[in-house]
């Protein structure tokens, strides 16, 4: 597996990440896992809630090898050190074909008898909206008040790019349903090159993400539908769109934000 160094353990001496050019407000280290302590910290976490802008102010850590993401700590569920992370049980994103991932969920959960359609054709990306750009004007819009996240915060994660993040920290929200997170950040990999997709927030069974360059014709969402499908069942089984023309429609045709959830 492919590591970068690990920036986060300087911010034990430095807790404003003054020496990787950042101003960080309150927060810690988190190194608890299922197995117990990890060796190094998995993640930076913020003590207070997150507010529009914090994001941005998060930016240049990138320089740092880090990347920003919200994790949301209400409904009961705490914050990540009450997660049982498992990063001891995650394999590496990039040794794992995401077509052949999608197309073996899709026949463990899809109706007997229908063939996995194949994945969805990328789209032709608009060079004026930067995945990125994206991320950052979307996320400040769900931390408003009344947004959809209840208790977010700001966090940090030494990762390569976006879609690694929940391998990155051992993240167990689709436990039910897959059990090697490296899979779904392979998936994840594979959107990010054709939907420009990013990880805004992560809860401790969901996750949402910000889409650059969303399917703008109804056959074309329904291809992603399917993806969706396969990638989170519980989407269609448990949404409120039973089919996957109708989770086309309303959740994907358009849409500058995906949600998943597994129960």
């Amino acid at each position: 597996m492919a590591t970068l160094p690990n920036p986060l353990p300087k911010l034990a001496a430095d807790p404003s990440g003054r020496s990787l050019g950042l101003r960080l407000p309150a927060g810690a280290l988190v190194d608890t896992t299922y197995e117990g302590p990890w060796p190094e910290p998995l993640l930076w976490c913020a003590d207070g809630r997150a507010l529009p802008g914090g994001w941005a102010a998060l930016e240049p850590a990138r320089r740092a090898g880090l990347l920003p993401v919200v994790l949301e700590t209400g409904y009961g569920h705490a914050g990540p050190d009450r997660w049982e992370l498992r990063p001891g049980k995650v394999s590496y994103p990039g040794d794992h074909d995401a077509e052949e991932v999608l197309a073996e969920y899709w026949e463990e959960h899809a109706a007997e008898g229908a063939p996995w359609p194949g994945p969805a054709e990328p789209v032709d990306h608009d060079h004026d909206r930067d995945p990125d750009a994206t991320a950052g004007g979307l996320v400040d819009t769900l931390l408003e008040d009344g947004g959809p996240l209840k208790e977010p915060r700001l966090a940090l994660v030494p990762a390569r790019r976006s879609a690694d993040i929940p391998a990155a920290i051992g993240w167990t929200g689709p436990a039910n349903h897959e059990g090697d997170t490296a899979r779904l950040s392979a998936v994840l990999r594979s959107w990010e090159d054709r939907f420009g997709i990013r990880l805004l927030a992560l809860g401790f069974d969901h996750l949402l993400l910000s889409v650059a360059t969303p399917p703008t014709t109804p056959g074309a969402a329904e291809a992603v539908a399917a993806e969706h499908f396969a990638f989170c069942p519980d989407n269609i089984h448990q949404g409120a769109d039973p089919t996957l023309r109708a989770y086309a429609e309303h959740q994907v045709l358009n849409q500058p934000v995906w949600h998943f959830w597994w129960d």
